[in-house]
């Protein structure tokens, strides 16, 4: 299941999506660099309670831009991104494996096998899924919007180049 949410934050989830007590929730975010995929994390957390939200931060977050942090500053290395998508993937199943309540994936996702492996885990080992696309990616006004706002420098060619990859489902 996939929501296409444009600029929606969590609190316009469903009562059920919302929830996580007796659950375990997988969230695997979906858009453009800049599209404000951590922004509706940091949101969706932000309206669970602060013991939940406090562990998701701690051991049921996972991003491979963060392996590109050397203390504040991001340096991307194109010659380490495989094996930071594999440390990233490895931490996120290791945090399934140990039930983490609130399991999330924070990469662009944006090709369906980008993503498959960490929603094959997650269904395996019992958890409910949600796949949440932040804007469209297709469209080229939300493509200049993200070049504007990402964190990371990504230029506008870079961000249509990415777009072209995107596949909906």
């Amino acid at each position: 299941m996939e929501e296409a949410l444009s600029n929606s934050l969590p609190r316009n989830l469903s009562k059920e999506q919302q929830s996580t007590e007796c659950n375990k929730l997988v969230i695997i975010m979906r858009g453009l660099p800049g599209s404000g995929k951590s922004h509706w994390v940091d949101e969706f957390l932000g309206i669970q309670s602060i013991e939940i939200a406090i562990n998701a931060r701690a051991n049921g977050y996972f991003s491979t831009d963060s392996f590109f942090y050397d203390g504040e500053r991001y340096r991307f290395d194109s010659k380490k991104l495989s094996e930071y998508h594999q440390r990233n993937l490895t931490g996120f199943i290791q945090a399934l494996s140990t039930s983490e309540p609130i399991v999330i994936c924070d990469n662009t996702n944006l090709a369906h096998w980008e993503f498959m492996a960490y929603e094959t885990a997650a269904k395996a080992l019992g958890y409910q899924v949600r796949i949440v696309l932040i804007g469209e990616p297709k469209d080229n006004a939300h493509q200049a919007l993200c070049a504007e706002r990402n964190s990371h420098n990504v230029p506008l060619a870079q961000i249509q180049r990415m777009a072209k990859q995107f596949e909906a489902f």
